[in-house]
């Protein structure tokens, strides 16, 4: 048996339109695109399309003379990719030596810097310390001061006779000379300890490795010459970064830490299970810039060493501006940037993957 169909209610006057497109609609998209248009405009002029000409500059064998997108221009294709990874030639050692250069550098310096900045914003934060402001343009000063000067700056303050080594020889010390040394602090360590000696090292790792580099030559560490660079970079990128924990840290609602007391939780327990639980958000962004900001380092190096000594201070940025605008090899150097853009890429979600993993929320 059939059943009748159900009469549909009549509208109401003046109520909404059915499913559909509202009435009105298109002309607040058009609003919004005209507001937004300016800023779609810039980004396509200077981020976007530099990028896209860049991208087909590492498609050819351009050497900067004339236009990279005239007709007598060789393309090449993923040719300046390929031999960044497979063919055994100088242009892959370069490469591999100055991503593990960076490696190390990212290694040391993001930990350092990032347990700086917390510690200096505790330092700060604390309702017993008198003078906040003033410790506050203390630590924040050098962060402000262009890079440029204070590398020329710690160029003296390294150098053989210049305070740090003075300073060591108070204590009978006799420092290194930190520029021209490009031995491998691991490898120093290992020969401190009689393990390996670096004259001389274990033939199991120096009988090969990948990417055309020895394992020996994996496991070297930062150099002594990188080491201050590191000092440098970690004492001027840490007071940035203590603002951002700085400002987490007062918004941090009071009544948590008073009813972590009142449950019995020393200082150690508050910090661990009420602090640092609400400065994730906080730790992940300066985690994440700290990561970007140490991959893309090249004002130190042009500066302090240019690569030297012996390439342990050469990192892809420099590596890809080198190749570009002293080798003329623009083609190269644009691929080495892209290939550094996609180790950012890939380490950045795979960090954001991690603390969201541990912590089991979203950040």
């Amino acid at each position: 048996m059939a059943v009748p169909a159900r009469p549909s209610r009549p509208s109401r006057p003046g109520a909404p339109p059915g499913p559909g497109r509202r009435p009105g609609a298109g002309r607040e998209n058009a609003a919004g695109w005209l507001f937004v248009a300016p800023v779609v405009v810039i980004l396509g002029l200077f981020m976007v399309l530099p990028i896209l000409m860049a991208l087909w500059v590492s498609l050819t064998a351009w050497n900067g003379q004339g236009s990279p997108f005239r007709a007598g221009v060789e393309v090449v294709g993923a040719q300046n990719y390929t031999r960044l990874f497979t063919e055994d030639s100088l242009a892959r050692q370069d490469f591999m030596t100055s991503v593990r250069n960076n490696a190390y550098y990212v290694a040391f310096v993001v930990p350092l810097q990032t347990a700086l900045a917390l510690f200096l914003a505790l330092v700060v934060n604390n309702r017993m310390l008198r003078g906040k402001t003033f410790f506050r343009t203390a630590f924040y000063f050098p962060s402000v001061t262009s890079s440029v000067a204070i590398s020329v700056v710690f160029l003296f303050v390294f150098a053989n006779s210049g305070a740090v080594n003075g300073l060591l020889g108070l204590f009978g010390v006799s420092g290194p000379q930190w520029f021209s040394d490009s031995r491998g602090v691991l490898h120093l360590l290992l020969s401190g300890l009689g393990i390996a000696d670096i004259d001389a090292p274990p033939a199991a790792l120096t009988s090969g490795g990948p990417f055309g580099l020895t394992w020996w030559d994996w496991l070297s560490g930062p150099s002594v010459a990188m080491c201050s660079i590191i000092a440098l970079v970690v004492w001027t990128t840490s007071g940035t970064f203590m603002l951002m924990f700085l400002a987490a840290l007062q918004d941090i609602p009071v009544q948590l830490e008073e009813a972590s007391k009142l449950d019995g939780a020393g200082r150690w327990q508050r910090f661990r299970y009420v602090t640092l639980p609400m400065l994730r958000p906080t730790l992940f962004l300066v985690l994440t810039l700290g990561l970007i900001g140490t991959w893309q380092v090249f004002d130190q190096i042009y500066v302090m060493s240019q690569g030297d000594p012996a390439k342990t201070t050469l990192t892809p940025a420099y590596l890809s501006y080198r190749t570009a605008f002293r080798d003329f090899d623009y083609g190269s150097g644009a691929a080495i940037s892209f290939v550094l853009f996609l180790i950012i890429v890939l380490l950045t979600l795979a960090q954001r993957w991690l603390l969201r993993g541990r912590g089991g929320g979203r950040i």
